[in-house]
């Protein structure tokens, strides 16, 4: 290859070091007239001819940008590109100019520099601006982050699907706040590619840029975005770096406030290209490993991207930018807009309420720029926003939307995945929309079943909000504004060996508890229908019910005729770690099994399952119909939550990350005697507040830490008949670094009130 240098270039002398390259082959080419880079490329026609554009684009701007871009050097008959033979295989070759420099990757420059790297981009834009060129124009491939959809086939080359759930949320967010105002954004020839390594710091000549191989037409701001990207993603302060290189862009061409709305998303967007690249360059090329010298930072920034609410992102561009930020509503506003058209009987969370704007997997963001971590709301079970379970909506919705009466396959599909995550005697299901809903046909399935009509429930259970919900729900009819104690009703104690008359925790307690239950069974006026509860009951304050209570328990209202029914709205799939159900924790299977909000992760589900008898029995009453139970989209919605649970192992993560959560809990309990107890199981944990050395709840202490972990932008919430137990339910997708956040800000605040 000497020999050729030589000659095509007129050398009398030729030396070549290898360099890094993404997907061509650069050297260092060291002869008597000086230093260049000689660079290769696979040949193809359509590499030629970008190779040639580019080409093109560097003479262009020479006169403005001399020695800050590599100049390309002319073969001895004039060409600058050229295709040639080497060793046997075709390749497209040409010469660059050398610039001489230190890499920004091997330096540690002040955040002042990027305001300069900012500017440099801007006039480099303006100069790259003024040229057409058709063939840049109608480039397409996988770094051009206007085309995501180009890097979709390479989610699946990306190992963890936790990881491929960020990317997948990433690209829907871009469809949502990008995709639409793209035609309106300006567009131009940009670099594309000021990474660390493609910039250079020129001893008191300022900046130089290298490598124009990814030369694409596409919005000013992707410069910007791109440039950022490689700014901010080695470092922790994302967003200080990135309003350092608006600034200076800014300065040369001043940046349109829609360009600014869409900056947050295009960062994201372009360090998903660089996960997805490095995955698919790692799984076709393992030796290259260049191509994934940047992957571990990009990784990083993704994730902690989650949790910089976008409006703070915005609101700090535009101030970078010189626009003021955009108008919102007060609190007192938006509090006065709601209680205008709807009841105050809706109450609003915090003594300080929030207005939230959009969520994704742990995170709420407020319509001001504040990022909650959410440790509390198990409704969006595996993340809020989870773009599977939302991916899968919106297919289904734009495909069909129907009710039972018709048939479509993912209905019996949806069941028959469903019903493999039950013992085999729980083998039918009905749908239906909500778990009030599901609680409600639970007890008409049971009364029609046994020709019973008692009900035996649990002190502070709760099952909904229809009218038979709330006839079963001691939570709700012995509140002192509730209906009171239907006569039909039996409610039996708490088995509770925190509180209750017996602690032990060896099984006998519940054994105890067990057999007064079926004492009052025994002494009741009628035969008892169906047995209802929840197997950690929440409005008791997060209260497992007592070991060896069910096995005994359960056999006694069987023999008497009725019917047992576990329901497992909160503590169902996976949540409590160990098992998939909270029944299944006790080694006993119910009969009938109520299900609701985690199933559609806030999509409005419930559903019954139930024996192959007690559906035999309802098949001899009046029909049974839900408008919407079951709907094509629900199911669609259902399959993807059960999906998740399984690609994510979101069940063991939330047996590994809840036993560490309650094991610093547990420390803190040593710390602080106003911590009476620390119950529950995987992702489903009460801390029970008490004034010292007593059991009496301190529902004030309750109340106080949880408003001040809002403050601190952590969201639990309370519960217990006295309000005094601090619960914490979060989505599945809780990381043992969240909660020890958690557990960290509740030290600092008991620290403070009990110092």
């Amino acid at each position: 290859m000497l020999e050729l240098l030589k000659r095509w270039y007129s050398f009398q002398s030729a030396e070549l070091k290898k360099l890094n390259g993404y997907d061509n082959a650069n050297y260092l080419l060291i002869t008597e007239k000086g230093k260049y880079i000689f660079k290769t490329y696979p040949y193809t026609s359509e590499a030629f001819d970008l190779v040639q554009a580019e080409t093109e684009v560097l003479l262009s701007i020479q006169e403005k940008l001399k020695g800050k871009i590599p100049t390309p050097i002319p073969f001895a008959d004039g060409k600058y590109v050229q295709a040639a033979e080497i060793n046997g295989k075709q390749f497209i070759i040409r010469l660059l100019s050398f610039l001489e420099g230190n890499f920004l990757g091997d330096a540690k420059p002040p955040k002042e520099l990027y305001s300069d790297l900012g500017t440099f981009l801007g006039e480099l834009d303006k100069e790259l601006n003024s040229l057409k060129n058709y063939v840049i124009q109608c480039r397409q491939w996988e770094w051009h982050i206007q085309f995501p959809e180009l890097i979709a086939k390479y989610l699946e080359d990306i190992p963890l699907a936790k990881d491929r759930s960020v990317v997948r949320y990433f690209l829907q967010q871009y469809e949502e706040n990008v995709r639409p105002i793209l035609t309106n954004l300006r567009k131009g020839i940009v670099h594309n590619d000021a990474n660390e390594w493609n910039v250079l710091i020129k001893e008191n000549q300022g900046l130089a840029l290298i490598d124009f191989g990814d030369l694409a037409y596409g919005p000013l701001v992707q410069e910007v975005a791109v440039g950022a990207t490689y700014a901010a993603y080695d470092k922790s302060d994302y967003l200080d770096w990135v309003i350092e290189l608006v600034k200076g862009y800014h300065t040369v061409i001043p940046l349109e406030e829609k360009e600014i709305e869409v900056l947050y998303y295009l960062i994201a967007v372009r360090l998903c290209f660089s996960v997805c690249n490095s995955a698919h360059v790692r799984k076709t090329d393992p030796a290259n490993t260049y191509a994934s010298v940047s992957e571990k930072n990009a990784w990083k920034m993704l994730y902690d991207w989650l949790r910089i609410n976008p409006l703070e992102a915005e609101n700090k561009f535009r101030s970078a930018a010189g626009f003021n930020a955009k108008p919102i509503p007060s609190m007192e506003e938006s509090l006065a807009y709601r209680n205008r058209h709807l009841s105050r009987i809706l109450s609003v969370s915090y003594s300080k309420p929030i207005k939230m704007e959009r969520a994704t997997f742990q995170y709420m963001y407020d319509a001001y720029g504040n990022t909650f971590l959410d440790a509390y709301n198990n409704i969006p079970h595996v993340g809020h926003s989870h773009p599977k379970v939302v991916e899968a909506g919106q297919r289904q919705m734009a495909k069909l939307n129907t009710n039972t009466r018709y048939l479509y396959d993912i209905l019996p599909a949806y069941a028959e995945k469903l019903l493999t995550k039950f013992p085999p005697t729980l083998n039918r299901v009905f749908f239906v929309n909500s778990g009030s809903a599901a609680s409600d046909l639970a007890i008409r399935m049971a009364k029609w079943h046994t020709q019973k009509e008692g009900l035996m429930v649990m002190e502070h259970g709760y099952h909904g909000n229809t009218q038979i919900s709330i006839d079963i729900s001691d939570y709700k009819f012995s509140n002192p504004k509730g209906q009171g104690q239907k006569p039909y009703i039996l409610k039996t104690n708490l088995p509770d060996t925190y509180r209750g008359p017996f602690t032990a925790n060896d099984g006998t307690a519940g054994k105890t508890y067990a057999k007064e239950a079926i004492q009052q069974i025994q002494a009741f006026p009628q035969p008892i229908a169906a047995f209802i509860t929840e197997p950690i009951l929440g409005c008791a304050g997060q209260v497992p019910l007592a070991a060896g209570y069910l096995e005994t328990l359960y056999p006694a209202v069987r023999q008497q005729g009725g019917v047992c029914i576990s329901d497992e709205v909160q503590t169902g799939f996976g949540r409590v770690g160990d098992s998939f159900w909270g029944f299944e924790q006790h080694g006993v299977v119910p009969d009938m099994v109520v299900l609701g909000k985690p199933m559609g992760n806030g999509h409005p589900m419930g559903a019954v399952v139930c024996t192959q008898e007690i559906a035999d029995s309802f098949e001899r009453g009046v029909e049974f119909f839900s408008s919407f139970g079951g709907n094509p989209v629900s199911c669609a919605i259902g399959m993807a939550v059960l999906d998740v649970l399984e690609e994510e192992g979101l069940q063991e993560n939330a047996k590994l990350v809840g036993n560490y959560y309650k094991s610093l809990l547990m420390e803190l309990k040593e710390k602080y005697a106003c911590i009476g107890d620390v119950r529950g199981s995987g992702l489903f944990l009460g801390v029970d507040l008490v004034k010292p050395g007593t059991t009496i709840e301190d529902a004030l202490l309750a109340k106080t830490i949880k408003n001040q972990l809002r403050d601190r932008m952590i969201l639990i919430s309370t519960d217990g008949p006295k309000d005094s137990v601090l619960k914490s339910k979060p989505p599945m997708v809780f990381t043992k670094e969240n909660a020890l956040q958690v557990v960290e800000e509740m030290d600092k605040i008991l620290r403070y009130y009990r110092s």
